[in-house]
């Protein structure tokens, strides 16, 4: 069956899933790549603590940023450089 991206609205297969993280959002694989590479730079740059309750409160927080189911400011990649 097809789905379509929350991120990128391209369709795909959700047989190529690889990760259950990613049908929370309906997510297409690269996009779902390209969130969990973004994850670990959000934990570091944040510099978050997965142990603590609020941390990880706030990286679910910028994953539905990512994703754009809500809204606020997203953390980027290249701040030195605009």
């Amino acid at each position: 069956m097809t789905q379509t991206c929350s991120k990128c609205n391209n369709t795909f297969d959700e047989k190529l899933v690889d990760d259950p993280g990613a049908q929370k959002y309906s997510s297409c694989p690269s996009c779902w790549n390209e969130w969990t590479t973004h994850a670990v730079m959000v934990i570091n740059e944040l510099r978050l603590d997965m142990s603590l309750p609020e941390h990880r409160k706030a990286l679910k927080k910028q994953e539905k940023i990512f994703f754009g189911l809500e809204q606020g400011e997203q953390i980027q990649k290249n701040p030195d450089n605009p």
